[in-house]
Parts: C-alpha cells; sequence; structure tokens
C-alpha cells in the first residue's frame, strides 16, 4: 500500500475548506468574494484568506454565523479563534490553514488586504 503524502492531504483539506467557506458566504448573499491563496508566497503564515463583503452589520453576522455551519456541516470544524463579533465591521475567522474576513464594504475598501498581499493567486467569485 502506498504511503500517503501527508502535505498532498493537508493541502486538499484547505482547498476543501475553502470551498465550504465560500458556500457559507453564498449562502448569506456575500458580495465581492475573493480567494488568496499564499501557499506559494513566502513567509505567509496561512494557505489561503478568503474575504468578502456585506452591507450592514446584520448581514455580516449572518455571513460569518453562516461561514461557520456550512464548515461544521462540511468538516466538522471550528475556527480556532473568532474576532470582531461585536462590533461587525470586520469579523475574523482563523481555521489555521483558512483565515476568513467579512468586512463591511467600508472597512474592505479601508484595509486594502487584497493590495498587501499582491503576491497571492487570486480567484474572485462571481455575485
Amino acid at each position: 500500500m502506498a504511503k500517503k503524502n501527508s502535505k498532498s492531504t493537508l493541502e486538499n483539506t484547505s482547498e476543501e475548506l475553502v470551498k465550504w467557506v465560500v458556500k457559507g458566504m453564498q449562502e448569506k448573499k456575500a458580495q465581492t468574494i475573493s480567494i488568496l491563496d499564499l501557499r506559494g508566497v513566502p513567509n505567509a503564515f496561512t494557505d489561503f484568506f478568503v474575504i468578502c463583503s456585506g452591507s450592514s452589520d446584520t448581514q455580516i453576522d449572518a455571513i460569518a454565523d453562516s461561514v461557520d455551519e456550512e464548515v461544521w456541516k462540511g468538516m466538522q470544524i471550528n475556527p480556532h479563534v473568532v474576532e470582531g463579533k461585536a462590533n461587525r465591521e470586520w469579523i475574523l475567522m482563523d481555521y489555521y490553514d483558512v483565515v476568513v474576513h467579512v468586512f463591511h464594504k467600508e472597512k474592505r475598501e479601508f484595509f486594502k488586504l487584497e493590495d498587501l498581499w499582491g503576491d497571492a493567486v487570486f480567484t474572485n467569485i462571481p455575485d
């Protein structure tokens, strides 16, 4: 029996996790969903960023809850850390290999994470 390549298995796991995150975002009509593949970026601390925008505090909270629910249903994984639920302007969910950013539209434009990680491979998901 061939031995599994653990790195390949981990990469597949992070790619699968990204799919569940995007599904959760789409369930609540998140806007401008972007996947940043950071695996080829030197010194990156995670495999992927998944970033989206919402238009209200309520929607941002609902998107984060939906991501949490879909990831749990699909993979039985809880985020290691969730930050920003109290102010609902930028909710960060850390799944180690995938970091999720749910922004209020204006905050996303202000912080411009995509510009900071310009070496990443970008995939934009149509609304």
